[in-house]
This record gives structure tokens, C-alpha cells and sequence, in this order.
């Protein structure tokens, strides 16, 4: 009678040069034993991100995010474009980047970041009478209008936060505010746009206007600087701070991994799970406003039958409509039979209103990552069970 079901499971402290694939099955395997339960064909074995990077060594430090920015943005003026506010993901980039420069121009959008971090309220901007769509802000415009805010979350003033981070690393340092990153090219040309999920969009905005030198996060240790960790696809994109001079780097070896888990689960037990590595869930918070997801994408590596949406009937729509007139076992049973016979796509169909149209692995990944916690839990590992389930499968 169980549906999905999501299990956090133990493991020991990870550490570099650990084998993170074995120590995954062996911690799936014990949890079964010590708690009594099987192992099924399509569970899914999901690893946050963070013990993949750690177990594969995949750091860096501030010297080598500031030599791959000097040598690519040329180390003197240096555009710093829509990074989000958070200590733990940017900060010590930011130091990094300072570092690589002789004067960073900061540009934040306002009244928040692109992942909901607030410098102030919307409604204090709507009794401001600045305009958020054109106008560009100095610092003293900024003070004279908004004053001194700390966030309600972390009591920290972010703009006076990470201009004491640049001028730390002997860099000068002018904010400005604005929300069309063109605005940053009056105070340079050497950019790097440090948006996640809309960072395609402000490099190619500020090419068009006459930018010059323009990256994006992910162009920077997207390869090894004197030996440091990188991701070849994402760059400096969901990293975290590990000290206060290095970064923990997204896994560049995500996909080998849950492959490898896969493979492993198989040769021990026989059973062919799902396997997925996965770094923030993709929900926004509708008490601080924040949108979690600050990592590039939610299933970092998975395996293939992971790819696609789900594809779903409403089982309210079916009985508040095509099964109105039936009740008790007579509706039960119109109902798993129209589950056996739904079309193979529904996208259109109105008997598919209202479910979920999202990627497996963001469902997945974003109910991994709200069991799993970021905190003391210490289950870093966690098996879902019974996903692919439905109302048409076993007594229900």
C-alpha cells in the first residue's frame, strides 16, 4: 500500500581520496539489513553533490580563481555582474576575483538577487520611486534612498559585506546598482557575469552593447589552474566555501559516479537501480522569499532512466469528471484502468492538467535535497523507493 517513499541514509564523514562509490552501496546495503527493508528494479540511489567533490578532491583556492581571472579579463578594471548574495556561495569567489584585479566594479540587481536574497523589501522599493527597469543607482544614491539594511535572515549588510571582501584583497571597490547588465559597460568593458541561471542572457546583452572581455562563472577554472580542482562544464558555478581561502568545486565526475553506483548495486544485489548525484532542490521558500536552487542545475549526473517529465493523469480530474457517476471499488477500478491505457504522451491532454511538467531529475532531486537537510542530519545519501509507482500498481 506504500507510495513513494524517501530514506535518508547514514554514511561516515567523507574525505578526500575516499572510494565514494563503494562506500554509498555499502551504506544502501547495511541501512537494508539493519532496517529490514529490499532493494527494488527502478529505486533511486541519490548523492548530494558535496561528498562526490570532496571524496574526488575537487578544490581551489583564491590564488587560482584570481590567476584565471587575470589572465582571461586582463587583471586591472574587472566588471562583477548580478552575483548572488551569500556567504557561503560567493563570498569567497568574490574574494578570488578581487584578488585577479587592481578595481572590481560590483553591479547587484535590486531589490534582490536572482535567487530571491534581499537587499530590501519590494515595498519598500515601491515607495521609493526609483524605477528598477532603468535606473541605475550609486552607492550614495543607494545609502540616501535605502540606508543601512541587514538581512532579516543572515544580519548582514551585504553591500558594505563584499565591498570590504574586495578592498581586503587590495582591489578598489565602486558598487552600483542596476537590472540591465549593459549598465556595467560606462565603468568597463572586462566583465564577468556572475548570474547562475541567466547567464547566457546578460553575457550575450552585454556583447551586443559594446563589451569586450565577457565571461560567465562557468568559463572560470573550467580547466585545472597549478593543479587545482575545476568542472569543465560549470566552472566556479555551484561552489561552495570550504575555508576561508578555498571552494569546494561542483563534481566533475557526477556522471561517471552514478554510473558506477549503478553498476556497483547491480554486480552486488542483481537489482538495476537509478542512480543520481544532486546538488540543490529547485523550490523557493514562501517565508524569506528565497528560490533554493543556487547550484547550475539539480541532477549533476544521473543515470538514463532518470532523462524525462513525468507523464501523469489527475486522478481527481478523472473522478470529479470521466468517473463522476461511480464510487467505491467501481470508481477504484475505472480508474487504474485508464492509468493502463493513458497514451504514452499526455502533454495536451487535458486529462494530464495539473500534474507536475518537470524533469524527473528536479522532482527527484529537489525531494532528496529536503531529506537529506543541509545541516546535522548526516545522511547524504538517500534512497527513494516506489517513484515510478502507481494508483494502478499492486492494492491500492
Amino acid at each position: 500500500m506504500a507510495g513513494t517513499i524517501s530514506r535518508g541514509i547514514k554514511a561516515p564523514i567523507i574525505r578526500q581520496g575516499d572510494d565514494i562509490v563503494a562506500i554509498v552501496a555499502d551504506s544502501v546495503l547495511s541501512a537494508a539489513q539493519q532496517d529490514g527493508f529490499s532493494l527494488h528494479e527502478r529505486d533511486v540511489i541519490c548523492v548530494t553533490e558535496a561528498v562526490v567533490a570532496r571524496a574526488d578532491g575537487n578544490y581551489a583556492s583564491t590564488d587560482d580563481i584570481a590567476a584565471d581571472v587575470k589572465a582571461k579579463l586582463g587583471g586591472e578594471t574587472i566588471g562583477v555582474v548580478f552575483p548572488i548574495l551569500s556567504r557561503n556561495r560567493f563570498a569567497i569567489c568574490l574574494r578570488g576575483i578581487a584578488k585577479g584585479a587592481k578595481k572590481v566594479v560590483l553591479m547587484l540587481s535590486y531589490p534582490s538577487d536572482e535567487v530571491g536574497n534581499h537587499l530590501f523589501d519590494m515595498d519598500v522599493l515601491d515607495d521609493s520611486g526609483v524605477n528598477p527597469y532603468t535606473d541605475v543607482l550609486t552607492l550614495a544614491d543607494y545609502r540616501r534612498i535605502f540606508g543601512y539594511i541587514k538581512h532579516p535572515f543572515t544580519g548582514v549588510d551585504y553591500v558594505e559585506y563584499y565591498a570590504s571582501l574586495i578592498e581586503e584583497e587590495g582591489a578598489e571597490a565602486e558598487i552600483v546598482f542596476a537590472n540591465h547588465p549593459e549598465a556595467i559597460l560606462p565603468f568597463t568593458k572586462n566583465v564577468l557575469c556572475c548570474d547562475i541561471h541567466t547567464r547566457a542572457r546578460s553575457k550575450r546583452r552585454i556583447l551586443a552593447a559594446g563589451g569586450e572581455r565577457v565571461l560567465t562563472l562557468d568559463e572560470i577554472l573550467n580547466a585545472s589552474v597549478n593543479g587545482s580542482g575545476y568542472n569543465p562544464q560549470y566552472g566556479l558555478l555551484g561552489s561552495n566555501k570550504a575555508t576561508e581561502n578555498t571552494v569546494k568545486l561542483f563534481p566533475k565526475n557526477a556522471q561517471e559516479v552514478a554510473e558506477q553506483i549503478q553498476k556497483e548495486i547491480l554486480a552486488r544485489t542483481g537489482v538495476h537501480v537509478e542512480a543520481m548525484i544532486y546538488g540543490d532542490g529547485a523550490f523557493k521558500d514562501p517565508v524569506g522569499k528565497i528560490w533554493e536552487l543556487a547550484d547550475p542545475v539539480v541532477g549533476a549526473g544521473f543515470t538514463e532512466g532518470l532523462n524525462g517529465l513525468p507523464n501523469e493523469v489527475k486522478l481527481k480530474y478523472l473522478a470529479d469528471n470521466d468517473f463522476a457517476d461511480l464510487k467505491g471499488e467501481a470508481l477504484a477500478e475505472a480508474i487504474r484502468q485508464r492509468i493502463k491505457e493513458k497514451d504514452a504522451d499526455l502533454k495536451g491532454s487535458m486529462v494530464s492538467e495539473g500534474t507536475t511538467p518537470r524533469r524527473l531529475t528536479d522532482l527527484i532531486g529537489s525531494l532528496c535535497d529536503l531529506t537529506s537537510g543541509s545541516g546535522d542530519k548526516g545522511t547524504p545519501i538517500v534512497l527513494v523507493q516506489n517513484y515510478f509507482n502507481n494508483y494502478a500498481d499492486g492494492n491500492a
